[in-house]
């Protein structure tokens, strides 16, 4: 099940990405792709859904971040040999965790602002990890009870500002 976001920016609406490559709106079933809509009831009544059924989305729209409302965006950095060594680093002992600002979220075709002064602006792509239930002290065993869905993130860091004055 391919679950999106489409609208104007700040007004989208829920949808689904049918077999044949068609935007389906969602709006009747599920307020947004947020909250209890990821959560594991939330998903099966979505499986439920005969996508068939729902209104075709007209024309191209802008398609929005794939989650809305998003709570906080941890990420890891440093998660593998080859990006530490690129970055003249050694490979750490323990996770190397950060949060990105949730208002830097947008949708995979809209413009991303670089910041003024920015020289050394860098991207990398990213699997993003959707959690869909409260989640502390979760031990690696029980860790993919709480994954909702994936995504593709593009993430976009300055690294001027990062590497040459101290840290992110």
């Amino acid at each position: 099940m391919k679950l999106l976001r489409y609208g104007p920016k700040g007004q989208e609406k829920p949808g689904l990405l049918d077999a044949e490559g068609k935007i389906r709106d969602l709006s009747k079933v599920v307020d947004d792709i947020a909250g209890d809509t990821l959560t594991e009831a939330g998903l099966a009544k979505l499986r439920a859904v005969d996508a068939a059924t729902l209104p075709v989305v007209d024309g191209n729209p802008r398609i929005g971040p794939c989650v809305g409302r998003i709570g906080k965006m941890v990420c890891i950095g440093l998660n593998y040999a080859d990006h530490a060594a690129e970055s003249n680093l050694p490979v750490p002992t323990e996770p190397v965790i950060f949060n990105k600002w949730t208002s830097a979220i947008c949708g995979p075709n809209d413009d991303v602002e670089i910041p003024r002064n920015s020289v050394k602006t860098d991207w990398e792509v990213e699997l993003g990890v959707v959690i869909g239930k409260e989640a502390k002290y979760v031990d690696e065993a029980n860790a993919l009870d709480y994954v909702a869905g994936y995504c593709v993130i593009n993430d976009v860091s300055e690294r001027e500002w990062q590497l040459e004055h101290g840290t992110q």
